[in-house]
């Protein structure tokens, strides 16, 4: 399973959505599963599935799975892994 895969698995399962949805589009606010509670939720997964920190100002700017995935690049997991 590629990083983008994986991702895609933690954001169905912070969210608690069906496990073949499509979250590639999905941004903050957009579904009510994803609100600010869910959002915490979905950064620790992050963090304990990629064994990354994320500091404020990233959690803030996570705004959609693409944000997501841009930030993931940023902690090392090149665009050719995601």
């Amino acid at each position: 399973m590629n990083h983008l895969d994986r991702l895609r698995a933690v954001f169905r399962m912070a969210l608690n959505l069906p496990a073949d949805a499509d979250v590639d589009g999905l941004e903050y606010r957009a579904i009510p599963q994803w609100d600010s509670l869910a959002h915490m939720a979905l950064i620790a997964t992050m963090e304990d599935e990629f064994s990354v920190m994320i500091d404020t100002d990233e959690m803030i700017d996570m705004s959609s799975f693409a944000k997501a995935a841009e930030l993931l690049e940023k902690h090392g997991f090149g665009a050719a892994e995601l």
